[in-house]
């Protein structure tokens, strides 16, 4: 006895040096081994029962429990049966001494230590396990303890680590379901009783905001409820203890859902309870910061708040003088109340008897719902919801979202559940959200709800008009408040708070996600009824446009300086706030376009020509006063303001490029002027901008606008247009001080090549002018690459520094506007790639005799390389099978083994880049039909397997190692027949049962890199290189080859299967066990009769009765579903083996 006190003040002062903040990490590790040694021997456990017993320290408490956790959860099956009981027995005697004595962490960690026993010998050999809990839970005193350790429980044992068999999981969950009723009729019984206990009964209630819900303020929600009167009962005033001890009661709850299947275990009285608790989310007294109440007072931790106000008498709440830790619990009752009812609603299965409990729980929520949206003389809706916690609010939304996403479809058309009403209060909730994320959570919503719509109405187009005429009050009034609330006009106060300079992770600010998310709701009420919304939206566009308009009188010319005379401060900021809405509007009218296209392009042909007209009119106008040049009042706002219309303006007319195609290939045999003059106009309106002069911003609007115009609408009067031969002229003429950003200058080069390379519509081939076309796109690129073209005759000489830098600008400014050129033109007629192509052949000829003298830079290197790999994507046919091999042949060369491993070695850099562009490129021609570039397979193969491979294989290199694997893949799926000489003729004769192989060696070399990078921790190339084997096998039977089926086939289902195992690569266990199930559906009766006992043999750490059992649970199954499920059960039983085999002491003897 004495030996153990020494010890226990030995481990005290152990412990508090080690947290001593002084203790130095040498001293900290020595204390930590001393500490695992003790751990390790045999019958630690004793001493630890000793020091819980006898300290008050919390570092030794926490040490103690340590070493009984690791005892049961990994050397339990080598503890003696003895032993197992004594612990049994003591530590639930520990819990009960000292459970209100000990930190509430303390106390925890003790109930997790019993429920894993529990969960190792419940029933077998601690039958009475489950009962000690329930009826600990029964006992007044002991019900925290109780239901701390019924959490406990659901979280250890329904959903238990893989430290358990497969059979024991399923027997536990068995077993917890049984109990689940039961469980849950007590846990009813607590909230029922403590509601009924606590709640308010008089006669006649007293005046407050609670009582003054009358029973028709519910509308139709619920007539004929019998639920009704019950939820217009005053609220319970639960003293503390007893929030706290409901606040676990739901914890408890919201688990169990987790897990539980909807049943009729979830009865309607159990529902009402948690509905009751849910009301307290409703109560404005409950304002509180949340995380002061985590921290302190959790009541996860089950702790009663010592400073609190004694237990109040019924009704001593009611008047709101609690104490902040009262509020703060009766908030936390309404946030766990909602947190149990979004379980429930989170699942989609539900049975049959369970859908009239469903409705149910809606109409008890949109009781709650009304009563969030309630007005009265106290408090507007917003100041209520303002007034409320931030946590119930949002989970109250996630509950909408649940419901809208989830089951609206089973409600919708049920009698007794009034949707338009539901909308109403949606509409109010949504509408007085005190957050922007709260109102952008309610907008996707919304959002979810008409998608839903718009597929119902697709689905029943025969009464299209009664389902829309039910809605069509709540989707006119949600389209004007989203309107309202993107202009300033109505709402300045909130929309000034919008960072609008921080971009987010998806590139953009606070204020354009605001925007577009609200677009998107009028883009699909715009769907259901168009005329509707244009009849709502155009005339606000307009009002804003007369201002915008107007501006033209004010503006006031000195001499060469032109101003602004609006000077007064509130002018100015009415202005401000008129610009900022136009812009948007212009946004919202852009984002309408495609709503006119197609099918419905006559039907609403006026509206869309009066939208565009308008726009046209509105760019000209905006380019021919130059706003964006005016001095103004407040430079810093109306400058930018001024330009963002313009830019706004262009942009949306941009968006009507596909309604202006549609337009021309209608009237392109009728009268065109009215056509013609839109076009011209735009043209007109957009070609003053393109000058450096202009802000960047509104320069690249114009320049989008010119190639959507030349790409899109392709009108055949385009080239004689005079503002387009001025930009010809800008473009082609050497004037530096005149140059454009790179951007914009690439974007022109588009336009004006696409003006002459594109087919025009509606025209047959012998009018579309191609000689004229051709020798103009060659006179354009022979200016736009002259002085490339002069650097071919300086590759001879050894260019100095400076020379070299001039050389490399100019390929650099040349080669990327050539790229982006071809790209464009990729998908059209063979006519314009042919044309594009002779304009620039003398341009890829220089390109390739420069390619050597700039090997050794990556930077240019790179940037020729995605010119050659475009090249190659778009025009190979164009450039010819003798100039393609040329190029390859000069890559292949040039490319040497040390070369490649120099650049691989810098990853990330250029290098790295130009290697992968390289291999895009050999992606290219291996991909390419017929016998012209399969000369080259053998060196592509070679420079794959002994260049490439040999640098990447050991290292991670991902980029490259990926477009390796690609590049591999191309070869062995565009090539079969390279290494399969397999005739179709033979293989009917012979059954397929022969292979005649040809190129083995590098056939198996290329197995062998795929099988090696499964060993490897990238997960990437991974999921990459077990997809292209799956697409093998599917398209050319790669595992029933003979060569892969007698070689091969075993090494991969083995590596797979460890890979499983490991657990290194989880995230694609569905992937790898997909790919084993049909690797071993190609001889099943060997996978089973030769793999399997081989691969059990060679498992290490696991006996000979265990692999017995490994293989009998592996069941003789062909279909996928089981197949799945025994592999995941192999791997779940043989890591448990080893656990367990791992953990046991020294010289035990396994029965």
């Amino acid at each position: 006895m004495a030996s153990e006190e020494a010890s226990l003040r030995a481990l005290e002062s152990l412990m508090t040096e080690f947290f001593h903040t002084c203790t130095t990490n040498e001293r900290k590790r020595e204390i930590e081994e001393l500490l695992n040694n003790f751990a390790q021997q045999t019958g630690a456990w004793r001493h630890c029962l000793f020091f819980l017993s006898n300290t008050r320290n919390e570092y030794v408490m926490m040490y103690s429990l340590t070493v009984f956790e690791n005892l049961v959860n990994k050397m339990w099956i080598g503890v003696a049966s003895q032993d197992k009981m004594e612990i049994r027995s003591c530590l639930p005697k520990l819990l009960l001494g000292q459970h209100k004595s000990v930190p509430y962490f303390i106390r925890n960690k003790l109930c997790k230590v019993i429920v894993d026993i529990g969960r190792q010998d419940w029933p077998m050999f601690y039958h009475d396990f489950f009962t000690n809990t329930l009826q600990l839970i029964q006992t007044p005193a002991l019900a925290q303890l109780g239901l701390i350790m019924l959490k406990t429980t659901s979280e250890e044992l329904a959903c238990p680590r893989e430290d358990l068999s497969v059979a024991r999981k399923d027997e536990l969950r068995k077993l917890l379901l049984e109990q689940v009723p039961t469980v849950l009729g007590l846990l009813t019984g607590i909230l029922e009783t403590y509601w009924d206990k606590h709640s308010v009964i008089a006669s006649t209630p007293p005046p407050s905001p609670t009582s003054g819900e009358s029973v028709e303020l519910l509308g139709s929600l619920f007539q004929g409820s019998q639920y009704s009167k019950l939820l217009c009962q005053p609220m319970a005033a639960l003293d503390t203890e007893s929030q706290q001890l409901c606040c676990l009661v739901l914890e408890c709850l919201a688990h169990l859902f987790s897990w539980i299947p909807l049943s009729t275990s979830i009865t309607p009285t159990l529902l009402a309870s948690i509905f009751h608790f849910a009301r307290f989310g409703c109560d404005l007294h409950t304002k509180a910061k949340t995380g002061s109440f985590v921290s302190s007072n959790s009541s996860s931790n089950g702790q009663l708040n010592p400073g609190s106000m004694p237990p109040t008498s019924n009704g001593g709440g009611q008047n709101g003088h609690q104490s902040q830790g009262s509020k703060v619990d009766r908030a936390r009752l309404g946030l766990l109340a909602m947190t149990c009812v979004n379980e429930l609603v989170s699942k989609n299965c539900v049975p049959m008897d369970f859908e009239e409990y469903l409705l149910r729980m809606f109409q008890q929520t949109f009781f709650l719902l009304q009563r969030l949206t309630r007005e009265n003389n106290a408090h507007t809706v917003k100041s209520r919801l303002q007034e409320l916690d931030e946590s119930y609010l949002e989970k109250f939304t996630d509950f909408l979202r649940l419901f809208v996403s989830v089951h609206l479809r089973r409600i919708e058309s049920s009698p007794q559940f009034p949707i338009v009403e539901f909308l109403a209060l949606l509409f109010k909730y949504t509408f007085n959200q005190p957050t922007h994320e709260g109102y952008f959570a309610c907008l996707d919503i919304w959002s979810v709800f008409l998608d839903f719509l718009t597929t119902k109405i697709k689905s029943r187009l025969a009464d299209r008009d009664s389902v829309l005429n039910r809605y069509k009050d709540a989707l006119v009034l949600l389209l004007r408040e989203v309107l309202n609330r993107i202009q300033f006009r109505y709402n300045q106060a909130q929309l000034e708070e919008l960072d609008d300079e921080t971009l987010d992770d998806d590139k953009q600010t606070e204020w354009q996600k605001y925007l577009r998310q609200s677009l998107e709701v009028v883009a699909k009420v715009m769907e259901l009824l168009p005329s509707h919304a244009f009849s709502t939206l155009f005339p606000v566009l307009q009002e804003n446009l007369d201002v915008y308009l107007g501006l033209q009188q004010f503006i006031v010319t000195t001499g060469t300086s032109r101003r602004l005379n609006i000077t007064a401060e509130n002018d100015c900021r009415r202005l401000h706030c008129s610009l900022r809405d136009l812009s948007s509007l212009l946004q919202a009218v852009g984002r309408l376009a495609e709503h006119f296209i197609g099918e419905v392009f006559a039907a609403r042909f006026s509206d869309a020509l009066a939208v565009v007209e308008r726009l046209v009119e509105v760019t000209c106008y905006g380019s021919q006063t130059n706003l964006y040049d005016l001095e103004t009042a407040v430079p810093s706002v109306l400058k930018p303001d001024l330009a963002d219309v313009h830019a706004q303006a262009l942009a949306a007319l941009q968006a009507y490029s596909h309604w202006l195609a549609q337009f021309y290939s209608e009237v392109h045999s009728q009268n065109q002027s009215q056509f013609i003059n839109l076009i011209t106009s735009a043209i007109d309106a957009s070609s003053p901008l393109i000058t450096a002069k202009v802000p960047e911003k509104l320069m690249l609007s114009a320049c989008h606008l010119m190639v959507s115009i030349t790409s899109t609408v392709r009108p055949v009067f385009l080239v004689t247009l005079p503002a387009v031969q001025n930009i010809f002229n800008l473009i082609t003429t050497e004037n530096r001080t005149r140059r454009l950003t790179q951007e914009a200058h690439m974007l022109v080069c588009r336009a004006l090549s696409n003006m002459l390379l594109l087919p025009w519509p509606n025209l047959p081939e012998s009018e579309q002018q191609w000689q004229t076309r051709s020798s103009n796109h060659a006179s354009l690129l022979a200016a736009l690459t002259r002085e490339y073209r002069i650097l071919r005759g300086t590759v001879n000489i050894t260019p100095r520094q400076p020379a070299l830098d001039g050389m490399k600008a100019v390929i650099q400014q040349t080669l990327p506007v050539l790229r982006d050129i071809v790209d464009s033109i990729s998908g059209e007629s063979t006519k314009s790639r042919q044309i594009c192509y002779q304009s620039l052949q003398e341009s890829v000829q220089v390109s390739l005799s420069l390619f050597p003298v700039f090997i050794q830079q990556p930077d240019v290197t790179d940037e020729m390389l995605a010119f050659f790999l475009t090249l190659f994507q778009a025009l190979r046919v164009q450039m010819g099978v003798a100039f393609t091999g040329q190029i390859i042949h000069t890559f292949l060369s040039m490319f040497t083994r040390e070369q490649l491993a120099a650049s691989i070695l810098q990853e990330g850099s250029a290098g790295c880049r130009v290697v992968q562009k390289f291999l895009k490129i050999l992606q290219v021609v291996v991909q390419e039909p017929g016998q012209a570039f399969k000369p080259f397979l053998p060196s592509i193969l070679s420079l794959c397997m002994e260049q490439v491979y040999p640098v990447v294989a050991e290292r991670s290199s991902p980029d490259v190692k990926a477009e390796m694997f690609e590049l591999l893949y191309q070869i062995l799926h565009q090539n079969w027949r390279y290494f399969f000489k397999t005739s179709v003729l033979t293989s009917v004769q012979k059954g397929a049962a022969e292979d005649t192989m040809e190129n083995e060696a590098q056939f198996t070399a290329a197995m062998q890199a795929f099988g090696q990078s499964f060993l490897q921790p990238d997960i990437h190339i991974f999921k990459q290189n077990l997809s292209y084997l799956e697409s093998l096998n599917s398209k050319h039977k790669l595992y029933h080859r003979k060569l892969f089926r007698t070689s091969m086939l075993f090494h991969f289902i083995n590596v797979l299967l460890q890979v499983l195992l490991h657990k290194s690569h989880d995230l694609l266990q569905e992937e790898i066990t997909l790919a084993i199930y049909n690797m071993a559906s190609v001889d099943f009766d060997a996978f089973y009769s030769a793999f399997m006992p081989e691969f059990l043999s060679g498992c290490q750490g696991v006996d000979t009765s265990q692999r017995t059992v490994l293989a009998r649970n592996f069941k003789l199954e062909q279909d996928l579903p089981s197949f799945t499920q025994s592999v995941q059960r192999l791997v779940n039983d043989l890591r448990y083996y080893r656990l367990c085999n791992s953990s046991l002491p020294t010289g035990t003897i396994k029965l």
